[in-house]
C-alpha cells in the first residue's frame, strides 16, 4: 500500500491536474476569506468554508476522475486484476495519496486563524472545528470520487457522474422536505445519504461525534464499493464468475447495513456524550442551574416546534435535543405549518412566527416567540439588524418552569403609578415576564397598604412626589420585610416624603446633576454621561464588560458608610472629580454652579438594623430604558436581572423559596475584527492570486520538462 501511495502521491505532483486542484481550492478559499474574513472582519472561518462547500462538487470529479477509469481506459488495469498485492490495499494507497493532497490545502488553511488573530478576538475553537468538518467531507467527496471512477473506464463519465452522484447528496435535505416537511420512511432512507447536513454541526461550533462517524462510515462504504467493483473483474475471469457475484451482491449489503446500524447506534447515545460544544461563549452548553432542575421535574413537558424538522432551525434543534437528553420527561415534537396550519389554535389566539416553540404541561403552556430566542440589534445608520445574542436556554427553561408551577406560586412585583413615574424599557418587562414574574401596577391612593403578595416595590423615576401617607405605607412594608427599588432624578424638585423614606435608611440626595470630569468615567466625552465605577456586589457580579450607564443622574451620598445601625451594599460610584451642579431652565449643565463635590454613589442598597426590608436607590430615571442598555451592551439589564434575582422568588404560602434565577443570553458571536484595508489587501492577494498562481506555474514546469525527456 506505501508503494502505490508514493506513486500516486507523486504522479500528483508529475503533471498539472494535482497543482491545479490546489490551486484552485486555495484561490476560491481565498477570494471568500478576502470577501468574509479580511474586508467585513468575520473572524469565523465557518461563512468562508460553507461557501467552499458547492465547490467541492466540482473540484473533486476533476481530481478523481482519472484515478482509476484512466488504469481501464489503458488496460494497465489487468496489472491490478492479476496483481498479488490486495486491491484493497491499491484502492487505499490511491485514495489516501489524493486525500493528502488535500490535505496539504487545509494545512495551509489552518494558518488562516492565526492570521486573523493578530487583528481581533478569534473563536480557534468554533474555527478550527469547521476546518475538521470541511476536511471530513472533502476527504468523503474524494472517496465517493474514487468509487465511481472505477466504474467507467472514460474519465470525461467519471468526471460527470461523480458530479451528479455528489450533487444529490448535496441536495438531499431539499429533496427529503421536498418529498415531505414532516418526514416519512422514504425520506429516513434518503437521508442516509445527506453529505451536506452533517457539515452543519462544525460550522455552528460543535465537535459532533454523529457527524464525525457518518462522514468516516460513508468514506469507508465508498472505498468498500471502489473494491468490489474492481473484485468485480477481477474474479469475472474465473469459472467463480457467478458465485462470487452473487456473495459480492451480499457483501455490499451487509456492509452498508452495518455502516447504518453504526450510525443508527451512535444517534442513540445522549447528545450530552457526542456532542462537545466549542463555541467561544459555550452557546449550546446548558447551564448547571438547568440541568438540576429539569432533573427534578416531575411532570411530563412537551415542547412543539412550529416547523417541520427537515426545515426546522438547526441550532434551535441542538439546543431541545440537549433538553431531552437531560430528562426523558421532555419531550420534543415538530409541527409542520403546511400539514397542521390550525395546530396552535389550541395555545394562542395568533399564529406565532415559524421555529417558534409552544412549551406544554398539564397546567398550561406558553409560547416562545422565535423573535425572543435570538437578540438583535438595529443599526440605524446602515438599516442593517444584526444577531446579538442566544437566549434559547433562558426562554425554554424560564416556560418549563412557568408551566410547571403552581399558579398562587408565581411571583408578583407591583409598580408604582400616579407620580408621573418613567415607564420601565421593553426589555426590562421582558425580563421579568422572562423570570415568570407577574407584574403589576400600583395605586397607594386606593389602598390601606402595600399588597401583602408584593415582593418588590419599583418606584421608578417618580417625578412627582408622594403623599405623606403613601411614605407611611411603603415605610411599613419594608418594616414588614418587603424590598423597594428606587430610581430618582436629579430635576425632580423637592421630594420630602419620598426624601423621607431614603433618610430612613441614611441616604440623601445632592442637589443637581452629576457631572464626572474623568474621561474615563464618561460615555462619549459628555460629562453627565456618567460610567462609574462598578463595585463588587451580589447585584454586579454578572455585569461581566465592568460598565453600567447611568445618564443625568442625581449624586447619592450616606451619613456614614460604616454605620452599625445600617448595612450598605454599593454597587457604583463616580471618580473623585465629580461634582454635581445646580441645572436651571435657562442654564449650560457644563457652566452651571456647582453644588457639591463627589465621590457620588449612583446605586446602592441599604438595611437597617431594625427593619428586614431593603431599599435599592440609584441615582438615574433612565439607567432602565432600552436606549440605556444598549450603550453598555446589555450590562444595565444584568443589574435588573440581579435585583431580580435576590429580591423575587417563588412563594410558598407566606414563606419565600428560592427559585431557579433567570439564565442569561449567550453572546452570539465575537466582536468583528479591526483589520487594515491595506494590510487586508496583501493577505487576501497572496492566498487568492499570488499562491495559486504560483502553484499552477511549478505545476505546468514540472509538466513541460518531463515532456521533453
Amino acid at each position: 500500500m506505501i508503494a502505490v501511495f508514493k506513486r500516486e502521491f507523486k504522479a500528483c505532483f508529475n503533471g498539472v491536474i494535482g497543482w491545479l486542484f490546489m490551486a484552485v481550492i486555495l484561490a476560491l478559499f481565498g477570494l471568500y476569506f478576502f470577501v468574509f474574513n479580511l474586508l467585513n472582519g468575520y473572524p469565523y472561518l465557518s461563512y468562508t468554508l460553507s461557501s467552499m462547500t458547492f465547490i467541492m462538487l466540482i473540484a473533486v470529479p476533476a481530481l478523481t476522475m482519472r484515478v482509476l477509469s484512466e488504469e481501464r481506459r489503458n488496460r494497465t488495469d489487468q496489472l491490478t486484476l492479476t496483481s498479488p498485492v490486495s486491491v484493497w490495499k491499491i484502492v487505499l494507497g490511491k485514495y489516501l495519496a489524493l486525500a493528502a493532497l488535500f490535505t496539504i490545502d487545509m494545512l495551509i488553511i489552518c494558518i488562516t486563524p492565526l492570521v486573523m488573530s493578530l487583528y481581533g478576538t478569534v473563536p480557534m475553537g468554533e474555527n478550527y472545528t469547521a476546518i475538521l468538518g470541511f476536511w471530513l467531507y472533502g476527504l468523503t467527496c474524494i472517496a465517493i470520487g474514487v468509487f465511481v471512477s472505477g466504474i467507467t473506464e472514460s474519465q470525461i463519465i467519471a468526471a460527470i457522474s461523480t458530479f451528479v452522484v455528489l450533487f444529490i447528496g448535496y441536495m438531499m435535505p431539499n429533496f427529503c422536505t421536498l418529498i415531505s416537511e414532516e418526514g416519512n420512511i422514504l425520506t429516513k432512507i434518503l437521508s442516509c445519504y445527506d453529505l451536506y447536513s452533517s457539515i452543519g454541526p462544525f460550522n455552528a461550533g460543535t465537535l459532533d461525534l454523529t457527524c464525525v462517524v457518518y462522514f468516516i462510515t460513508v468514506t469507508c462504504i465508498a472505498l468498500f464499493l471502489a473494491v468490489q467493483v474492481i473484485e468485480k473483474r477481477r474474479w469475472s475471469m474465473s469459472v467463480r464468475r457467478i458465485g462470487l457475484g452473487v456473495f459480492s451482491i451480499t457483501t455490499i449489503l451487509a456492509v452498508i447495513a452495518i455502516g447504518v446500524l453504526i450510525n443508527f447506534g451512535v444517534r442513540k447515545i445522549p447528545t450530552e456524550y457526542t456532542s462537545l460544544d466549542v463555541t467561544y461563549n459555550k452557546m449550546f452548553a446548558i447551564t448547571d442551574e438547568t440541568k438540576e432542575y429539569i432533573k427534578n421535574l416531575d411532570e411530563d413537558i412537551t415542547i412543539y416546534v412550529w416547523q417541520a424538522e427537515g426545515t426546522a432551525d438547526t441550532t434551535l434543534a441542538e439546543t431541545l435535543e440537549r433538553y431531552e437528553d437531560i430528562s426523558k420527561r421532555i419531550r420534543v415534537e415538530y409541527i409542520s405549518t403546511v400539514d397542521n396550519p390550525t395546530f396552535y389554535t389550541a395555545y394562542t389566539s395568533e399564529a406565532p412566527a415559524n421555529n417558534s416553540l409552544i412549551v406544554v404541561s398539564d397546567k398550561r403552556s406558553r409560547v416562545i416567540s422565535y423573535e425572543d430566542i435570538y437578540v438583535y440589534s438595529y443599526d440605524y445608520q446602515t438599516y442593517a439588524q444584526s444577531i446579538d445574542a442566544y437566549d434559547a436556554e433562558g426562554q425554554i427553561t424560564s416556560a418549563i418552569e412557568y408551566v410547571t408551577m403552581d399558579e398562587e406560586l408565581l411571583p408578583k412585583v407591583y409598580v408604582l403609578e400616579g407620580h408621573d413615574e418613567v415607564v420601565l424599557g421593553q426589555g426590562f418587562t421582558e425580563a421579568m415576564a422572562k423570570a415568570n414574574i407577574t407584574s403589576e401596577t400600583l395605586n397607594l391612593l386606593t389602598l390601606d397598604a402595600v399588597p401583602d403578595d408584593c415582593q418588590l416595590l419599583i418606584i421608578n423615576g417618580a417625578m412627582k412626589d408622594i403623599s405623606k401617607d403613601d411614605a407611611q405605607k411603603i415605610s411599613d412594608y419594608i418594616g414588614n420585610g418587603g424590598d423597594v427599588l428606587m430610581t430618582t432624578s436629579y430635576d425632580a424638585g423637592m421630594q420630602p416624603n419620598l426624601e423621607s423614606i431614603m433618610s430612613e435608611f441614611g441616604i440623601t440626595r445632592s442637589e443637581g446633576i452629576v457631572m464626572d470630569y474623568d474621561a474615563g468615567h464618561i460615555y462619549s466625552k459628555v460629562a453627565y454621561y456618567l460610567l462609574p465605577d462598578v463595585l463588587d456586589s451580589i447585584y454586579t457580579q454578572n455585569i461581566s464588560n465592568g460598565y453600567v450607564f447611568t445618564p443625568y443622574a442625581a449624586g447619592l451620598k450616606v451619613d456614614d458608610i460604616n454605620s452599625e445601625e445600617f448595612g450598605y451594599t454599593e454597587m457604583f460610584v463616580t471618580s473623585d472629580e465629580a461634582v454635581t451642579v445646580k441645572v436651571g431652565e435657562n442654564t449650560d449643565a457644563e457652566n452651571a454652579e456647582t453644588t457639591d463635590k463627589g465621590p457620588f454613589y449612583i446605586g446602592l442598597s441599604a438595611i437597617r438594623s431594625d427593619k428586614p426590608g431593603t431599599l435599592i436607590v440609584i441615582g438615574s430615571i433612565d439607567i432602565f430604558t432600552d436606549e440605556a442598555d444598549s450603550i453598555v451592551a446589555g450590562s444595565n439589564l444584568s443589574l435588573f436581572n440581579a435585583i431580580l434575582s435576590q429580591h423575587v422568588s417563588a412563594q410558598e404560602g407566606e414563606e419565600v423559596s428560592g427559585n431557579l434565577p433567570v439564565i442569561a443570553a449567550k453572546q452570539y458571536t465575537v466582536d468583528n475584527l479591526v483589520i487594515n484595508s491595506a494590510v487586508g489587501t496583501i493577505v487576501g492577494l497572496f492566498i487568492m492570486i499570488i499562491l495559486p498562481i504560483a502553484m499552477i506555474a511549478v505545476g505546468i514546469a514540472i509538466w513541460a520538462s518531463r515532456r521533453k525527456r
